[in-house]
Formats: structure tokens, sequence, C-alpha cells
């Protein structure tokens, strides 16, 4: 193992970065801030293999699957940050989009010693959660190696399920073992084999990428609008008025009652607005059109016309 890993492209030493302990904290910061800029770049070479996997993804999600994004150390802790922003950005239920990390809740916080390692803990995962032949698993590893993703996918595989592997090194045994592979080929770290730096914005981009573009996808947005945003706070309740607002034209004395009306649910306020509904009859609307607000505002306007 120790062997394999010092071949890696994220294990080397760039000698860029060689004297940063001797240099001022302005200097680092712009060395860091240089290697950064880079990273997007090596995300567009991958772009087409990224879309690949989203939509092979959003297939199996709108058949009834679930996302599961599996990761140890920084790349688990990236996977569980992006999989917990789908219910409050888009109004999921937290079963819809899952992250593991190895070492379970507690490695969210501190490192928990072996868990990486721990191939048969990764079967053990996707065992317990029951995943099946509609869902899809992400496994994230800036190596490409890490044991726990390896013993994850290989009974996600198993289990007929979709699989996908984003690491930043090529050839990795990660890539062999799944069915979409994306590799982001950063390079060497500022610090040396701290993955957490380039290869860790590296994967965040592009965890970024597929739960969005497959949100959009199963139509959790209005153009670029969040309309399944759940108000749990005056801050999203403020931006919930705001939507409506957008998408209707109508004023705050308006919008509030409405979506006080509709439970605080966007597109039936927009629905009770545009065409002067009670909340249920909008409800009843929009569950007509599969929940998506765009089909149920078309339907309507073309019955009024």
């Amino acid at each position: 193992m120790i062997d394999s890993l010092a071949a890696l492209a994220t294990e080397q030493s760039d000698p860029r970065y060689s004297q940063i302990d001797r240099l001022s904290t302005e200097q680092v910061a712009r060395l860091m801030n240089a290697a950064d800029i880079t990273v997007p770049a090596a995300v567009a070479v991958v772009v087409p293999e990224i879309s690949a996997a989203v939509d092979a993804v959003v297939t199996r999600m709108k058949a009834g699957g679930r996302l599961f994004y599996v990761g140890a150390g920084t790349s688990g802790r990236l996977a569980v940050l992006d999989a917990s922003e789908c219910p409050p950005t888009f109004g999921t239920d937290p079963e819809l989009v899952q992250g593991i990390i190895a070492g379970g809740e507690p490695a969210l916080t501190r490192s928990v010693e072996g868990a990486e390692d721990d191939d048969a803990g990764g079967a053990a995962a996707i065992t317990e959660r029951e995943v099946g032949a509609l869902d899809s698993v992400v496994g994230v590893s800036a190596s490409g190696r890490a044991p726990f993703v390896l013993g994850a996918l290989a009974e996600a595989g198993r289990r007929g399920a979709l699989t996908v592997g984003l690491s930043c090194n090529a050839g990795t045994p990660l890539s062999e073992a799944v069915l979409h592979p994306i590799e982001v080929i950063v390079g060497p770290e500022v610090v040396t084999g701290s993955t957490r730096l380039k290869a860790g914005t590296a994967q965040k981009l592009v965890l970024n990428m597929i739960s969005t573009i497959a949100m959009v996808r199963l139509g959790r947005t209005y153009g670029n609008t969040m309309i399944e945003v759940s108000a749990m706070n005056s801050k999203l309740a403020d931006r919930a008025a705001r939507m409506v607002g957008d998408i209707t034209g109508a004023e705050l004395p308006v919008i509030r009652p409405a979506l006080e009306a509709a439970g605080w649910n966007v597109k039936i306020a927009v629905l009770m607005i545009e065409h002067g509904l009670d909340a249920d009859d909008a409800r009843t609307l929009l569950e007509r059109h599969g929940d998506r607000l765009e089909a149920a505002l078309g339907a309507d306007r073309a019955q009024g016309a």
C-alpha cells in the first residue's frame, strides 16, 4: 500500500512549494490561490463523464431510486455535506440523497482510526441501507483506492445499483470498479499529500454538479429558483417570499397570506396567486401535473385560453 500510494499524482511533492515555511503569509496565500485556480480547468476536462453519470443517476431516481455518496476522511465529510444540503435546498426527503462516511458520525469531526481501511465496513453500510437496483452509489476517494469505498461499491454493484467513482488520480482501482469513472487530475498539493486542498475542492465542485443537476432534472427548480426550499427559518422564509414575488410579480401583502395558506409551499402559493385558486385546488392542480410548477402553470393557462 505504501509503495502504491507513493506513485499517485496527489502524493507527489511539488518543488514550487518546498519552502513555504519560509515565506510570508501573503506569499503562501498567493501560492495557494494560484494552485486553486487550476482546479476548475481540471474539472472541465471531465464534464462529459460527469454529465453521463448524472443522466444515469437521474434515470434511476425518476424510477424511485435513491442516491448515496460514500467516502472516507475529507472525501466522506464532503459527501455528507452535499447530501445534507439537499433537503433544505431542494425540499427532498432526507432518505433520497444520503452521505456515508467511514467511521460513521464520529468521523465527521475527528479521525476514526482504521475506518478508511475497513472494506467490510463499506459493504456493511450498503447492506444496512438495503441498496437496490434502482439506487445509485457514488464512491468518493482522492486516491481512488480507499478500501471502505471499494468495499461499498463492490457490494452496491453486486446488488445491481448504478456505480460512479470520483477520484483525483488516473487509472485507479475505484475507476475500474464502477460503471461511470470520473477522474479529476489536479496534481500535487501545496502541502504534500494533503488532499483536502485541491483534490477536496475538485470533489466539492463535482458533487455540487451531481446533486444540483439531478435536482434540476427532477423538476425541483423553476428556472434557477429553489422552489422546493423548506422555509425553516426567517432567512428561508424571506427567500420563499421573494421567489413567489419574482415569479408572479405580486407584492408582499398578497404573497405572505398565500404562503401561509399554502403551508409555505412556494409552488402552491404561486398557483394560488396566478390563477386565483385556494390552497387545496392549487395543490390538486400541482399533483395532477406531477408536482411540476411549469406544467401546472401552462396547463391551467391553456385551459383558460
